[in-house]
């Protein structure tokens, strides 16, 4: 099974509990060939489901998990889960 290497999910909507819940999906499904996580949050609303990703998978609270950095704009965030090499 192939996968792309960035996986988009849209939480909006959803509560920072059922978000990180997702995430955490995604991150067990997430194979080598998957490098980036990219979570559409939004940004006014959005900012419980921002603090809740760098609380509960930032600074290695999940191994497969290397870095939470911004995204785009301020309503994206992105979980690195390796780093990309041409």
């Amino acid at each position: 099974m192939r996968q792309e290497p960035y996986i988009d999910a849209d939480l909006h909507g959803m509560t920072a509990d059922q978000a990180i819940e997702r995430i955490t999906s995604l991150i067990k499904r997430a194979n080598g060939s998957t490098y980036r996580i990219r979570i559409v949050h939004g940004y006014n609303r959005g900012n419980a489901i921002q603090r809740a990703i760098y609380r509960e998978l930032g600074h290695g609270q999940n191994p497969k998990v290397l870095r939470v950095t911004g995204g785009e704009n301020p309503g994206i965030t992105e979980l690195v889960l390796r780093e990309y090499s041409i």
